[in-house]
């Protein structure tokens, strides 16, 4: 396999777009590894030059050429970024020029004008929706009647950050049960998910991936060994199966595609920008 690539999202901005995009583009490309990084607020000559000399130092030191994917509306600042030496990708430029021939408008490329469209109702969905995917996480409270969907499955599978992603991106009021022990000696679903069933979705993942995430968590514990794992997979899968519960393997899928599965498994509309 080739060297590292280094990857930088940089924006005016939080650089969410920029490393949305970066990532579904990135995700094509399996035969190279990628160290990411997201640098926001870049919102001015001086710190873009910064930036850029950061960036140059980084592939000087990983001997490979940076990868920039920027969203930054200021053409200058684009400029500056090209200072170092990386390939520079405006997440704009292939749809400006065809918007501007068929509206007759030429853009306007002002700092913070990507984020002058904000609509607030919109805005404060998404925050209340991240509160309350922080509040039911990991089986905390259990009132699921206002939840849009539960995801369902074993410790560490990927529960947590599908419901974070669904609420900032989506504003999906998004809950997540961990499936225990005692849940999983029993070929039913706990009684306090059988009232929300078409609101289920159950999470799988390969238990040799599971091992490994366990084993960072808590090192050489029962929790963390291979056996542990394939046995509550293998349990999780079968219960989802006796259920008629729609399920996906987060193994090898971006949490955008889990996200963007879940949504249209359960007829979930997305939140508009």
């Amino acid at each position: 396999m080739s060297a590292t690539r280094p990857v930088f999202y940089v924006s005016d901005g939080t650089g969410i777009t920029a490393e949305t995009i970066g990532h579904s583009l990135l995700t094509q490309f399996s035969g190279t590894q990628f160290s990411t990084n997201r640098i926001p607020f870049v919102d001015s000559i001086e710190r873009a030059r910064e930036v850029a000399a950061l960036i140059r130092a980084r592939g000087e030191a990983m001997g490979v050429r940076p990868i920039v994917i920027s969203s930054c509306v200021d053409q200058n600042l684009a400029l500056a970024l090209g200072e170092s030496g990386a390939l520079v990708l405006d997440v704009f430029a292939p749809f400006i020029e065809p918007l501007e021939r068929e509206l007759l408008e030429s853009r306007e490329s002002r700092v913070g004008r990507a984020h002058g469209m904000v609509d607030f109702d919109t805005y404060h969905r998404r925050i209340n929706a991240m509160n309350f995917a922080l509040t039911h996480d990991d089986g905390m409270s259990v009132d699921y009647d206002e939840a849009d969907v539960i995801l369902v499955a074993v410790s560490r599978a990927g529960k947590t950050p599908t419901c974070v992603y669904l609420a900032l991106h989506h504003g999906v009021r998004a809950a997540n049960y961990p499936l225990t022990e005692e849940d999983l000696e029993h070929d039913r679903l706990p009684p306090r998910l059988r009232a929300h069933r078409a609101k289920l979705f159950g999470l799988t993942i390969d238990p040799v991936r599971l091992a490994q995430i366990r084993q960072e968590r808590r090192p050489n514990s029962r929790y963390a060994k291979l056996e542990t794992c394939k046995s509550e997979v293998v349990a999780a899968e079968a219960l989802f199966r006796a259920e008629r519960i729609p399920v996906l393997s987060t193994t090898n899928t971006s949490i955008e595609e889990i996200s963007s599965k879940v949504m249209s498994t359960l007829g979930i509309e997305r939140v508009m920008y």
